[in-house]
C-alpha cells in the first residue's frame, strides 16, 4: 500500500464523491494493524509483550523497544474476547476469526510504510498492513446556497412533506404504512451508528437518542453534520417540526472511530447490542483501484469489510445475531471485478475476497445508492431506483436506498443547512444528504421497522441472514438507466409492507364492528386519514375512506343497531358491507 500523509492533511481527505466539493474531513487516521501468529500466544498490555506459550519473543521485544512502539490488542484482552464470544453463533456464520491475533501499533506514524515490512519479517508476526483513514460515504455536488434563519424567524417548520422516502412503494419504503402497525416505528430495537461525530443536541433528536457508547467524537463540522444527518434519517423525532425518521420509535446511539479505529469501534458497538439489534457502518476508504490513494472524487473507495480486521469485527457481530448494515461505498466500482480477487501483499494468507459470494461472507448487508423519483426537490437524477453513477455495485450488494435528495437533520457538508441554516447548529436541516451514506440509514430504518413488528407480535427478530434474504426477495426492483443497467446490481429498494407479507403471510378474517372511531385529523400527522373499526377484539384501519363510506358508517351507528360487516387482514380493513 502507498504511504499515507498525516491525519486530515492528505490529498483526498476532502470531497463528497465524484462531484468533488473539495472540503476536508479532519481526523481520519491511517491505522497500522498487526496480525500475530497463533503459536506464540502473544499477549500485549501496559507492561509490554509476553508469550502465553513460553515462546522466545525477544526479537519482537527488542524491535518494539528500539523503535519506541507498542502493541495494543485491537479487540481487547484474550480473556475479554473469549468471555464475549457468542455462545450460539447466528445461523450460517461458520467459523469465527480469532480476534485475539489482531493488534494496533502505537507510535511511528511517519514511518508506517517502513514498519509494515519490518514488523512482517518478525517470527512472531504473520503480517502487518496499513489501512487508509476511513471517511463518511457521502457523495453530492454542492447544493443551493444556505437559506439561513432570519432574526426573529418562527420555529422550525414541518419538512416531512419533503421526505419522499417515507411514502408508499415504489417511491418510498412504506414507512408511513408501518407506523400504523404495532412496533412498526421500530420500538424495541436499538441501532448504533459507527462513524466519527454527531450533533447530539439537535432539536429533532431529543426523544430516543442514547448518546455515544464508545469513542470520542472527531471535532470537525463536516463529520458532525454527516453523523447528524444519518441519525435524522433513522430516528428523527415525531413532532410538529422538522423531519421524522423511518423508525422514530427505535433507540439510536453512536460509536466513534477516533483513537480506536474502525474495527475496534464496530466490535465495541456490537458488544452493546442484542440479537436483532442493528449496527450501521457509515464509512468507506480508498481501495486497490488507485493503490489506496485518497482522492477528492472518491473513485475507487470501497466498503470496510475488504480489510481483514474490519471483516473479523463484522463477522463477530453477525455471529452474535446483530444485523450489520454497511455502506457499499461511492467509488463507482464493480465489486465483481477481478481486481478484488488479488490478495494485497500485506494481507494474511487466510484472507479471501469478501465481495465474492463464493467466499465466506461477513454477514453484513451491503447497500448501494439509487436515484430518487425524478422531480424530487425539482431535480432529476435518472430513472427511479436506477444506480447512481458514483455507487459501487456488484453481486455482493443486497439493497439500495435513496442516494440523493434525502431531507434530514444536520448541515450541508461543512456549512449550515441548505434547507434551514442560521447560527443555531441544533436547528440545521439539509435537503441534500446523499451517497451510500444516505442510502444505508434508509435501509436501516426499514429493517428496524420490521424487527419492531416481529417483536411486538411475539416472534423472534430476524437474524442477519434472514434480514439479507428478505431484502433480496422483496422490495421495489432496481431499474435501468442510460449506461447503468440494472445488471449493475445495487438491489431492490426496501418495501416494508411487502416484507411483512413475506415474513408473516396474512390471512383474511371477518367480523361485525362493535364501535368506530373516525379520525378526522390524523395523529401522528404523517399518517393518512383513517376510519377505525373495532372488530374481533382489535382496531382495524380503513385508510383514506371515501366520504360516502364514512357517512354510511356514521349513519349505521347513529341508528343504534349497526350492522357493519368487516373483512380484515392483520389490522387493515380489506372489505366492508353495511346493511339495514
Amino acid at each position: 500500500m502507498t504511504d499515507q500523509a498525516p491525519p486530515g492533511s492528505g490529498p483526498g481527505m476532502a470531497g463528497p464523491g465524484p462531484d468533488g466539493a473539495g472540503f476536508t474531513y479532519q481526523g481520519a487516521e491511517p491505522e497500522l494493524i498487526v496480525v500475530a501468529r497463533a503459536e506464540p500466544g502473544l499477549r500485549a498490555g501496559a507492561g509490554g509483550v509476553r508469550s502465553a506459550s513460553g515462546a522466545d519473543i525477544s526479537a519482537l521485544e527488542m524491535f518494539l523497544s528500539d523503535q519506541q512502539l507498542s502493541l495494543e490488542p485491537l479487540f481487547g484482552s484474550e480473556e475479554r474476547i473469549r468471555a464475549a464470544m457468542p455462545q450460539e453463533p447466528s445461523e450460517g456464520t461458520g467459523a469465527l476469526p480469532d480476534l485475539s491475533l489482531f493488534y494496533r501499533v502505537r507510535g511511528g506514524d511517519t514511518r508506517a510504510v517502513e514498519l509494515t515490512a519490518r514488523l512482517s519479517a518478525l517470527p512472531e508476526i504473520e503480517t502487518a498492513y496499513l489501512k487508509p483513514g476511513a471517511v463518511p460515504a457521502t457523495s453530492a455536488a454542492r447544493g443551493p446556497e444556505e437559506q439561513g434563519r432570519k432574526e426573529g424567524a418562527p420555529a422550525t417548520p414541518d419538512f416531512t412533506g419533503r421526505q419522499g422516502h417515507l411514502g408508499a412503494a415504489p417511491e418510498g419504503v412504506n414507512a408511513v404504512w408501518a407506523w400504523q402497525r404495532q412496533g412498526g416505528d421500530g420500538e424495541g430495537v436499538t441501532i448504533v451508528d459507527v462513524e466519527g461525530a454527531w450533533q447530539l443536541g439537535h432539536e429533532d433528536l431529543a426523544e430516543r437518542l442514547a448518546g455515544i457508547v464508545v469513542g470520542s467524537p472527531i471535532q470537525d463540522l463536516a463529520w458532525r453534520n454527516h453523523g447528524t444527518a444519518v441519525l435524522g434519517v433513522i430516528g428523527g423525532d415525531r413532532n410538529d417540526r422538522g423531519v421524522v425518521g423511518v423508525a422514530p420509535g427505535a433507540v439510536t446511539a453512536a460509536a466513534s472511530i477516533q483513537g480506536i479505529g474502525s474495527a475496534a469501534a464496530i466490535h465495541a458497538a456490537a458488544e452493546r447490542l442484542s440479537r436483532g439489534d442493528i449496527l450501521l457502518i457509515e464509512l468507506h476508504r480508498p481501495g486497490p483501484r488507485f493503490d489506496y490513494e485518497h482522492r477528492d472524487d472518491q473513485r475507487g473507495y470501497i466498503a470496510l469489510e475488504w480489510w481483514p480486521d474490519d471483516f473479523a469485527a463484522i463477522r463477530w457481530a453477525t455471529a452474535k445475531g446483530v444485523v450489520v448494515v454497511e455502506a457499499a461505498g461511492n467509488g463507482a466500482e464493480s465489486l465483481d471485478d477481478a481486481l478484488y480477487e488479488r490478495r494485497p501483499d500485506r494481507f494474511p494468507q487466510w484472507w479471501r475476497n469478501p465481495f465474492n459470494p463464493s467466499n465466506q461472507s461477513s454477514g453484513a448487508i451491503l447497500v448501494g445508492a439509487g436515484a430518487p423519483p425524478p422531480g424530487t426537490h425539482g431535480r432529476d437524477h435518472g430513472p427511479d431506483r436506477s444506480r447512481l453513477a458514483f455507487s459501487n455495485y456488484g453481486t455482493r450488494l443486497d439493497a439500495q436506498g435513496w442516494g440523493r435528495e434525502v431531507t434530514t437533520t444536520g448541515g450541508f457538508w461543512d456549512r449550515p443547512g441548505d434547507l434551514q441554516g442560521g447560527t443555531e447548529e441544533i436547528a440545521w436541516y439539509t435537503d441534500s444528504f446523499s451517497g451510500t451514506s444516505s442510502a444505508s440509514p434508509v435501509v436501516v430504518g426499514a429493517l428496524a421497522s420490521l424487527q419492531g413488528m416481529l417483536k411486538a407480535a411475539g416472534a423472534d427478530p430476524m437474524n442477519p441472514e434472514q434480514a439479507r434474504e428478505v431484502l433480496r426477495t422483496t422490495g421495489s426492483p432496481q431499474q435501468d438507466a442510460p449506461g447503468r443497467p440494472a445488471s449493475q446490481r445495487i438491489g431492490n429498494r426496501p418495501d416494508i409492507r411487502a416484507a411483512v407479507t413475506h415474513l408473516v403471510p396474512s390471512s383474511v378474517g371477518s367480523g361485525q364492528a362493535e364501535r368506530y372511531w373516525d379520525e378526522l385529523i390524523p395523529y401522528p400527522r404523517e399518517l393518512p386519514p383513517r376510519l377505525r373499526l373495532f372488530v374481533a377484539g382489535a382496531w382495524r384501519n380503513l385508510n383514506r375512506p371515501a366520504p360516502e363510506v364514512r357517512q354510511a358508517v356514521h349513519s349505521a351507528f347513529a341508528g343504534g343497531r349497526p350492522d357493519v360487516r368487516v373483512w380484515y387482514s392483520d389490522d387493515e380493513v380489506v372489505g366492508l358491507v353495511i346493511t339495514g
